[in-house]
């Protein structure tokens, strides 16, 4: 039994030790990633593996890639740090940093995709804008994890797998920045977060999954239509600022002091989170309504979880000059608002990049 043990261990020492040095040195076709983290919960660390408490971006890209079996077999990866922060503190400076690096990348002949690692809190937005401005038909997936990597059962090593697979297959080139989570791919334009805590917290309500990933192997279902990437008209190449845009909660007897106050501090456009139909009472409009004639671009959207803003509907968008938002969420609206206000548009040319994008 004794020599029965030891021909076993070292047969792991061989599997362990051995395998990944031949791996490596057999691996000029395998596709090149480059994985650039940005921090989250995914690399979040926690004293237990037990405890809901933990602190994001602790952990570094090269211990998280370190803690996935058999990564290295799908592609060879190479890792940068672009930042290391919970993502409900990440900015646009870090997006515009990330943007212009993917695209750097992404133009050298020998990388084939890049995944991102990012928290869970603002991935959405995150990934929406960079499927307005990446210049590249060449996978770009962003990975999260709702579990710190400490924690019992801690999905980020699986994720991060499936990404490592998504941006390795061909079948992703040309489908605009993707979402991997808990098996599902999603599309940058559809995907929302549901759940504070579930593991199954993306979802994509309107327009369902674009695929399926399954331990390195992928399943797709349809391709985003909306314009994105290579086909967007937005460019950041040289942007180092984006224009002030605030999103406005709407609620019961909702006073219009908030409108007032985004527009006195500089705002250049407003999201507004309505009810149902992205609608707002009688003061709320009509405050809105002296924010755009002051040439603050105003946007219907919803704080409905789904559904489409329609414009005319309720609310007379022609009359007082607004945009609906279509089928984006306030956040997304916000972003997309954001880029449209680098260049000089006018409301019916805004209101176009809401059926576009």
């Amino acid at each position: 039994m004794k020599r029965q043990a030891e021909v076993v261990f070292l047969l792991l020492v061989i599997i362990s030790g051995v395998l990944p040095h031949v791996s490596h040195a057999q691996t000029k076709n395998l596709p090149n990633i480059v994985i650039l983290a940005t921090g989250g919960t995914i690399a979040g660390s926690a004293a237990s593996g037990t405890q809901a408490a933990y602190t994001s971006g602790a952990v570094g890209i090269d211990t998280m890639v370190a803690a996935v079996p058999g990564i290295k077999a799908l592609a060879n990866i190479k890792g940068e740090q672009i930042s290391n922060v919970g993502s409900q503190d990440m900015t646009f400076a870090i997006l515009l940093s990330l943007a212009k690096r993917i695209n750097a990348l992404l133009a050298q002949s020998d990388v084939d995709g890049v995944v991102v690692t990012h928290g869970t809190d603002t991935m959405e937005e995150s990934a929406y804008f960079l499927n307005l401005v990446v210049k590249s038909d060449k996978p770009v997936i962003l990975v999260g994890s709702m579990r710190p990597s400490t924690a019992v059962s801690a999905d980020g090593p699986l994720n991060l797998y499936n990404a490592i697979g998504v941006a390795a297959d061909p079948k992703s080139a040309g489908r605009g920045v993707l979402v991997v989570m808990n098996d599902w791919i999603h599309g940058a334009h559809s995907l929302t977060k549901t759940s504070t805590t579930a593991v199954q917290t993306f979802m994509s309500p309107l327009r369902g999954l674009v695929g399926v990933a399954s331990y390195g192997k992928d399943d797709y279902y349809n391709s985003p239509v909306w314009k994105h990437t290579t086909a967007s008209e937005f460019d950041v190449a040289n942007v180092t600022q984006l224009p002030r845009v605030d999103i406005i909660y709407a609620y019961t007897d909702m006073p219009e002091d908030a409108i007032d106050a985004s527009v006195a501090n500089g705002a250049k456009g407003i999201v507004i989170a309505g009810v149902g139909n992205g609608n707002m009472n009688k003061t709320t409009i009509e405050a809105a309504a002296r924010a755009a004639k002051k040439g603050v671009v105003v946007v219907r959207s919803t704080r409905v979880t789904t559904g489409v803003v329609g414009r005319n509907v309720e609310v007379n968008d022609d009359k007082m000059n607004f945009v609906a938002s279509d089928e984006l969420n306030p956040q997304k609206a916000r972003v997309l608002l954001m880029l449209a206000l680098l260049k000089p548009h006018t409301n019916p040319e805004i209101q176009n990049l809401f059926y576009e994008y």
